[in-house]
């Protein structure tokens, strides 16, 4: 028998999928990105896109407070719907408590959710409430409209495309590990009180992280449609091995070139990790990793948010780092393995 920690949560969604078919011809994509594609008229289409967090694994209520987490269930959503170039417009939620909740936290997490709604101008569809023995499960369901001819999928980099991403990246990470460490603090020595105030932005970036719906409203203000995009979840070493897998092609990125925050390298430097670790492995930056045809750089050039960390190769074989030495390094996907981490705890 085979554990589930060998093959890694791709290769289980690749192994249980492989064999279903799709029955109706408006399903014009399935499970393989970051929504799936239903066509609704002669030139639009609905995007869905569902996500599951778990107490204990994806959210840890010791240091994260639950309004937050009500929002990030909505923002990391959102994401996934925005990563496919669509415009969102609803969610369900759908939650499982323990009796160790009360009113007042629910209307808490709730309160978090309806912050999240508020921001992205979405609207709250439905869902379902039940009892849980493994504390609080949230499953969220995030719906999207676009025009056919719009949509961004994963696959469509070509040779000598740019590679951009928006924002900065490893931040959540070195936020989540701020926390974790305070967390250890305060369980050794309850009078001791977390100290954050150096390390306010990458904490919320940890706690509250934003769907990038800003972005893709810029780049069709500046007349740029990506050829492939997907957003950074599971850390950027994965998403462009995604990238390059579904568009067959590889990539060169440049070390020097990754967008990292003055407090993200200060974290680096405290738990004496690169902070190029935190980008590459770290995950949860919901940032936007796309693609863009060299002719368009004049138009992103100037825009702070936006950095060209490198372009598209041929090979789908090779897939690179140039490091600040100037030594090629291949880039090899880790991220964040959920089976591993709980087979840990």
């Amino acid at each position: 028998m085979t554990p589930i920690e060998h093959v890694g949560e791709f290769g289980l969604i690749d192994r249980i999928t492989k064999n279903f078919e799709s029955y109706h011809a408006n399903v014009q994509l399935g499970i393989g990105d970051d929504a799936a594609i239903v066509k609704t008229g002669s030139n639009t289409v609905e995007l869905i896109s569902t996500d599951l967090l778990l107490e204990g694994v994806h959210f840890d209520l010791a240091y994260a407070p639950i309004q937050h987490v009500g929002f990030k269930s909505i923002a990391v959503n959102v994401s996934d719907i925005v990563a496919m170039n669509a415009q969102p417009y609803g969610v369900t939620v759908s939650i499982g408590v323990s009796n160790r909740f009360t009113v007042e936290a629910i209307e808490e997490l709730y309160a978090g959710i309806q912050a999240a709604c508020d921001a992205y101008q979405i609207d709250l569809l439905g869902g379902d409430t039940s009892s849980s023995r493994q504390g609080l499960v949230i499953s969220v369901t995030a719906f999207g409209t676009a025009q056919e001819s719009e949509v961004v999928r994963r696959k469509g980099a070509q040779v000598k495309n740019l590679v951009c991403v928006s924002g900065d990246l490893g931040s959540a990470y070195a936020g989540f590990l701020i926390l974790d460490r305070e967390k250890s603090v305060f369980l050794k020595n309850p009078q001791l009180q977390p100290d954050l105030n150096d390390f306010d932005y990458v904490v919320g970036r940890q706690l509250r992280p934003r769907a990038r719906l800003d972005l893709i409203q810029r780049l069709a203000a500046l007349n740029v449609k990506p050829t492939s995009m997907i957003d950074v979840s599971d850390g950027l070493a994965n998403e462009i091995h995604h990238l390059c897998k579904h568009s067959n092609c590889g990539a060169r990125l440049f070390a020097n070139k990754l967008p990292l925050d003055f407090q993200t390298m200060k974290v680096g430097e405290e738990f004496q990790i690169s902070p190029v670790t935190f980008a590459l492995h770290g995950g949860e930056d919901y940032e936007l990793l796309f693609t863009i045809p060299i002719e368009d750089f004049d138009k992103i050039k100037t825009e702070a948010d936006i950095s060209v960390i490198g372009h598209i190769t041929e090979d789908p074989q090779v897939i690179q780092m140039v490091l600040d030495s100037g030594e090629l390094t291949d880039i090899h996907p880790q991220g964040w393995n959920h089976f591993q981490q709980s087979e840990s705890e």
